[in-house]
């Protein structure tokens, strides 16, 4: 028998509300913009401004999330649907950086660790004796490359698709770690090719006396393979993944989710040219590379943030030490480490940033022309994902896209500042 009764006002309000929620947020609660210091409208910014980029087929779409205080403030997919699955690229390091950490805390390698003493492979390395002319004379190491160099980004390893030295780029094809028709070939390589490889290939620059960004993140996953004796894939699962809730994020992207992967443009709207294939997730590749392996979600992502947000907790769980996370995002590079490239300038086209364990790390309010506080920490990925931290505001901004050119600097840029500009 069904009532015809008329529904009472505060059950009316009760499921207008309901139906009025936006799917579960990474499991996190949520809050009014303004009861957190933000302000509603100003956040509305991010959708006006992106839908533009969308409509002038710049980008094809992407989600954006912004915690403040623990709780979702702001969350828009535009363009792309909320649980699509993005290629996370190097947005995998932070991730290995803290099972490192994690492995670190237990005892189980220290940072001062030299790589040889898991990879004897490594143990004689060389380096280019004059990186920056064509010359492929090389001079022994003055010492290895540590664990420490590996999650700094100071080992003299590089990307041979990024660097600025034509017989780097040499040495990295000789080895097998480079060519011109797979530019990623490193990551095609099963663990212990690449192993191989790296053990044939100079370094670019003495190890510890250079931050160059490049495969350091995907060596220390063959190191954690070593020492967990597991692959890096199940050591994620069983350690961060699962534990985290992170229901979508993995090596490889099953059948299943398949329909669910985000894609770029195919055309790069800044050269008119065919953007180079992105990797298919979809099936192996030939290692699981710590430096740009992982596809996520946003969702997803955003909780691994709050739990580095949160000191190294979360729902009651712990992770990382507080001290280890404060000696993740210091700065580890100082005086005496060459930075021809600063990580802000890499990451954002920006100064003002200096590197820790995993992260970029911002050095002072002023020197970079973005918006943010001293001690705010981030990093992005290729393919156009990018997050950052700030603890003093107790923030997190995260922008997932596949946007794989160079206009990604920009888009990190603006949507860094769309977010601060919201603050109250």
């Amino acid at each position: 028998m069904t009532s015809s009764l008329p529904l009472r006002p505060w059950l009316v309000f009760l499921l207008l509300t309901l139906t009025s929620l936006p799917p579960v947020l990474a499991d996190l609660p949520t809050a009014s913009p303004a009861s957190v210091g933000m302000s509603a409208e100003r956040l509305k910014r991010i959708r006006t401004v992106i839908q533009k980029e969308i409509d002038n087929k710049q980008m094809p779409g992407a989600v954006v999330m912004v915690i403040r205080k623990g709780a979702v403030v702001f969350s828009d997919d535009i363009g792309v649907k909320h649980d699509a699955i993005f290629r996370a690229y190097s947005m995998t390091k932070p991730m290995v950086s803290v099972l490192a950490m994690m492995m670190v805390e237990e005892g189980q390698l220290q940072l001062a660790d030299p790589v040889s003493k898991f990879l004897p492979a490594l143990a004689k390395q060389t380096v280019l004796a004059n990186p920056m002319d064509n010359s492929n004379a090389t001079v022994p190491a003055v010492r290895g490359i540590s664990v420490h160099d590996l999650l700094r980004h100071t080992s003299g390893l590089t990307y041979a698709e990024f660097t600025r030295s034509a017989a780097m780029k040499q040495a990295y094809t000789e080895a097998g770690l480079f060519s011109i028709e797979t530019s990623s070939k490193w990551i095609t390589l099963t663990a212990e090719q690449q192993i191989e490889a790296f053990s044939k290939a100079p370094l670019q620059w003495q190890p510890g006396s250079t931050w160059e960004y490049g495969l350091s993140t995907d060596m220390l996953g063959r190191v954690l393979e070593v020492v967990g004796k597991k692959p890096l894939g199940v050591m994620l699962e069983e350690r961060l993944i699962k534990p985290l809730g992170m229901k979508d994020t993995s090596f490889v992207v099953p059948d299943s989710k398949a329909h669910r992967m985000a894609q770029a443009l195919a055309i790069d709207p800044l050269t008119n040219k065919p953007f180079a294939p992105m990797l298919d997730l979809t099936k192996a590749q030939g290692n699981e590379s710590g430096g740009a392996g992982l596809a996520t979600t946003a969702n997803d992502y955003v909780r691994f943030c709050q739990m580095l947000l949160n000191g190294g907790t979360l729902d009651g769980k712990r992770y990382l030490s507080r001290s280890t996370v404060a000696l993740m995002t210091s700065d580890h590079l100082g005086p005496k480490v060459a930075t021809p490239l600063q990580p802000g300038e890499l990451l954002m086209g920006v100064q003002g940033y200096t590197f820790g364990l995993g992260f970029m790390v911002r050095q002072s309010q002023g020197m970079a022309s973005v918006p943010g506080s001293e001690g705010d920490y981030a990093w992005a990925g290729a393919g156009g994902t990018f997050f950052w931290i700030d603890p003093k505001e107790q923030l997190i901004g995260l922008l997932m896209a596949q946007t794989p050119g160079p206009q990604r600097q920009y888009y990190r840029r603006m949507v860094k500042q769309l977010v601060y500009q919201a603050l109250e």
